[in-house]
């Protein structure tokens, strides 16, 4: 019966032209992302890159606990070594629900508030940031004894300075902020400072009594505070903010000591604070709300809070009671008060403990890398690998940058993270559906041939099929009915046809069975073999086994058709032993199989032709049977006669080739090897 045909597919000579296009968008979309990580918009940063660098202030907190560092900042080295004793604490005074319920909700009045900083003060701290609004609008802190404690702590003391946003209105006069302002800049041309449009009404003499600092500060799109407004421009003055005034009078500087250079960032002193050119420093937030010292302000004015706790501190003064203060978002939580977000920055720059942003030149290098590493790690991968390690790659950014954060640099991270998603993805999609392209013709190809679990194994691994064409060495079954033709001539067509189907289905479901290749039929005759096109190093006994086993089918068949009133069928089986070549073969885009071609084959067919005149249903050849011999020593190889060798005279050979006669015995018998001398001769 004749093979179906089956349609290979055709390998490619070189590089496709899908594969040039696959490079060219992969450099395309790398030179994109350095791009982006260059430009750095907005948005981008906004929203994807703001909560990549919120997780790494979550991983440095879970990194503190996981080494056995305190989380706890304050008892944290100094950046830059030393200990955290150089450096004044910053604690909270906070006016919260407690102090509320005490002395009445805010706004205080100022006599009250005079009080309040009396008792600070008695404790001794370097610096004061009073981080509170006037009692009302149109309200202005005029109140003598108020003005009067200011006045007693100036050189200590900042008052917190609301400005509007816009441009300065005609007539305001910024003489009130008197030595405020920072006069020292470099190249004023090249800053991006926020402009004032004046500060809000009800500050009055109590600004002209302390050092003043706005309190303006900037939120990202997702209401997140991540950067410190520095210094804003009002009427052509720069004002520093209130964290920035309370940390130099904490240094014990004068006015003159704040500079600005024409990079944007900050000197202060000796300290050279990181900012752009609009002035804005990212903050290196400690953890949630209550990560600063806080004390309450109802304890602070009853003597309950030891005056001691503010010696040689820098104490921030503000509300924290509900509805009471601005909620501000950080990468912890949506509702820390504003004064701690003011005090932690002020803690940032009295511990030179700051966030500094890569330089592009990093981000850049970082985007090239992982855009070289993709395609180096999904070369020659399956597509589950090349995941695998696209998975790893990203994991191993993300460590850097977690690294990098732990040193405080902010390396970009959503640039090569996407380009590793958009590349990588592309891909492992291209090489998923090539593994399906492969799948498709391992099926097409070896579907007739082989089980489907060796099918599955093929598409697991394609090497081990070379279609082709190798040697290999392997056993090769010819099996074929005796006096088919006979039959033929004597029954109808549609009894013969239906007994072949019937036969050959049974068959083929035994060579399945022992895991060989089902080559072809020809008309009534099998050619199977083991050994290709998966590696068998036991082809020799699973060829002569499946031949037991097809005459053991045959006889229960014939059982089958002789209750019937059918006749019954006869067999003969060779089987040899040997090196042939093996692969798809025939004519390219016409017809194609699977095979084995060579003289091993030839042999196997005139041994099986010997069965008829020696009287056997199964003849191996002396080469197959060298290969059982050390399993039939071991008596690995159970209840079977093996008569021989008969040396006969095969066509197309000149030597004599030995075969043995297989008898099959009872289950549990032994295997026995009788000599030859008693195993009939052809024609005898």
């Amino acid at each position: 019966m004749p093979v179906p045909s089956k349609k290979p597919a055709r390998a490619p000579s070189g590089p496709s032209g899908l594969a040039r296009v696959a490079v060219a968008a992969h450099c395309l979309v790398v030179a994109v992302a350095a791009v982006l990580a260059l430009w750095r918009p907005a948005p981008v940063e906004e929203r994807i890159e703001g909560p990549l660098l919120d997780l790494r202030f979550h991983a440095r907190n879970a990194w503190w606990q996981l080494t056995g560092a305190d989380a706890d900042w304050r008892r944290r080295p100094r950046a830059g070594g030393g200990s955290a004793t150089q450096s004044p604490r910053v604690v909270v005074v906070a006016i919260d629900k407690a102090s509320e319920d005490r002395y009445g909700a805010w706004p205080w009045h100022s006599v009250r508030i005079s009080a309040l900083l009396q008792r600070i003060a008695g404790g001794g701290p370097r610096a004061i940031a009073l981080a509170l609004a006037p009692p009302g609008e149109g309200e202005p802190w005029e109140d003598r004894s108020f003005v009067e404690a200011l006045s007693g702590l100036r050189g200590r003391i900042a008052v917190g300075v609301d400005f509007r946003t816009g441009t300065a209105r005609a007539g305001e006069d910024p003489a009130w902020l008197g030595e405020s302002v920072i006069t020292r800049v470099e190249q004023p041309r090249l800053l991006e400072p926020l402009e004032a449009a004046g500060p809000l009404p009800g500050y009055g003499p109590a600004a002209r009594a302390a050092s003043v600092g706005h309190a303006r500060y900037e939120r990202d799109g997702r209401g997140v505070a991540r950067r410190e407004i520095l210094y804003l421009r009002y009427d052509g003055a720069l004002v520093p903010s209130l964290a920035l005034q309370a940390a130099r009078l904490a240094e014990g500087l004068p006015a003159g000591a704040v500079g600005i250079r024409g990079d944007g960032s900050v000197s202060l002193g000796g300290t050279t604070i990181p900012a752009d050119r609009r002035g804005r420093l990212t903050v290196n937030y400690y953890g949630p709300e209550g990560s600063l010292p806080r004390y309450a302000a109802t304890a602070v004015l009853e003597g309950d809070t030891d005056p001691g706790a503010f010696e040689g501190a820098v104490v921030f003064v503000g509300t924290t009671g509900i509805a009471s203060y601005d909620l501000v978002g950080t990468p912890f939580t949506d509702e820390l008060p504003d004064v701690e977000r003011s005090a932690t920055v002020a803690a940032n720059i009295l511990r030179r403990d700051f966030r500094r942003e890569a330089s592009p030149g990093l981000n850049v290098l970082v985007v090239l890398a992982a855009g070289a590493a993709v395609p180096l790690l999904c070369r020659g991968r399956r597509g589950a690998l090349s995941l695998l390690a696209l998975a790893a790659l990203a994991a191993a950014l993300a460590a850097g940058a977690t690294g990098l954060f732990l040193r405080g640099v902010d390396v970009a991270l959503c640039y090569p993270l996407a380009l590793v998603l958009a590349t990588g993805g592309a891909t492992v999609a291209r090489q998923f559906q090539a593994q399906r392209r492969v799948a498709r013709r391992m099926r097409g190809l070896f579907s007739s041939y082989v089980t489907e679990r060796v099918v599955e194994r093929l598409i697991a691994d394609p090497a081990m099929a070379r279609l082709g064409g190798e040697r290999r060495e392997v056993s090769i079954l010819f099996a074929d009915i005796r006096g088919f033709t006979g039959f033929s001539e004597k029954h109808p067509p549609e009894r013969v046809v239906a007994t072949l189907n019937e036969y050959l289905g049974a068959m083929t479901e035994v060579v399945f069975r022992w895991e060989g290749t089902l080559d072809k039929f020809i008309g009534d005759t099998i050619l199977a073999f083991w050994g290709a096109p998966l590696p068998q190093e036991d082809h020799a006994e699973r060829a002569l086994r499946c031949a037991l086993h097809l005459c053991s089918r045959l006889d229960r068949l014939n059982a089958a058709w002789t209750a019937a009133g059918r006749p019954p069928l006869e067999i003969g089986i060779g089987v040899t032993s040997g090196t042939v070549l093996v692969g798809n073969i025939g004519a390219e885009g016409k017809k194609m199989d699977y095979t084995v071609i060579g003289d091993q084959v030839n042999l196997c067919s005139r041994v099986e032709e010997l069965t008829k005149p020696l009287r056997a249903r199964i003849l191996i050849a002396a080469g197959t049977f060298e290969r059982l011999r050390p399993l039939l020593a071991g008596r690995g190889f159970g209840h079977v006669v093996l008569e021989g060798p008969v040396q006969v005279a095969v066509k197309g050979r000149e030597e004599a080739v030995g075969v043995y006669r297989v008898t099959p015995r009872d289950h549990g018998e032994p295997s026995e090897v009788i000599g030859g001398g008693d195993v009939p001769q052809p024609g005898g």
